[in-house]
């Protein structure tokens, strides 16, 4: 009797992104650039923190000297927070972004988001969970009401492909035949994003009083 062996299974992780207020005017382009990248974006929100909800969201940095301008930067306009899903998500959306430091960014990882969009330490453009761990609290925090579900592997994740993707992917494919477009892959990586049926939800944006109550 021949033994199966188990098929394997790819574990998808979530981590949390943040487009940070002084780029907040470049958000279509970044999220263009995280789609390019193999993300998936499960959730987004546009909000504006209180300086008490940032220090409730860095409490792990509290008593360093940046602290109070850390806080006073991320509540100086809105934000836009974003899930991210991929398999090794927290590792890869660390290493799109480069070091915390844009400055040094710039010289070691000049490809990198923080090199592209930051200004400096501080004015970094982005923000990135460390961890697994500290995904979960963090997006948690963000998303209060999004309850983690379960991702699909195995025959379960088969028959979400068939159903969501195949149809759309067959589309795109038929489309890049007619067209035949000197650049394929890229030609199709924009119709597929112009035509995503599965666009994430964008709610809407909480002001400071609203988060006061």
């Amino acid at each position: 009797m021949q033994m199966l062996m188990p098929e394997p299974q790819t574990f998808v992780e979530r981590t949390l992104a943040l487009i940070k207020p002084d780029v907040i005017d470049k958000e279509e382009e970044i999220e263009d650039l995280i789609l390019r990248s193999g993300f998936l974006i499960v959730q987004k929100r546009k909000l504006h923190l209180s300086p008490e909800q940032c220090s409730n969201f860095y409490a792990d940095q509290f008593g360093k000297v940046f602290f109070p301008n850390l806080t006073a930067y991320m509540s100086s306009g809105p934000i836009v927070a974003l899930v991210l899903a991929r398999h090794c998500a927290v590792s890869y959306w660390k290493e799109l972004l480069g070091p915390s430091n844009s400055i040094r960014a710039q010289r070691t990882h000049p490809h990198s988001l923080r090199a592209l969009y930051g200004t400096d330490k501080l004015r970094n453009a982005l923000h990135g969970s460390h961890s697994i761990a500290s995904a979960e609290r963090e997006i948690k925090f963000m998303f209060p009401e999004v309850i983690p579900q379960p991702v699909p592997t195995g025959q379960s994740a088969r028959d979400y492909l068939n159903l969501h993707v195949k149809p759309t992917l067959l589309a795109g494919l038929t489309a890049l035949c007619r067209e035949k477009p000197a650049d394929p892959m890229i030609w199709l990586a924009d119709w597929l994003i112009k035509h995503n049926p599965n666009k994430p939800r964008v709610q809407h944006p909480v002001t400071k009083e609203e988060h006061r109550g």
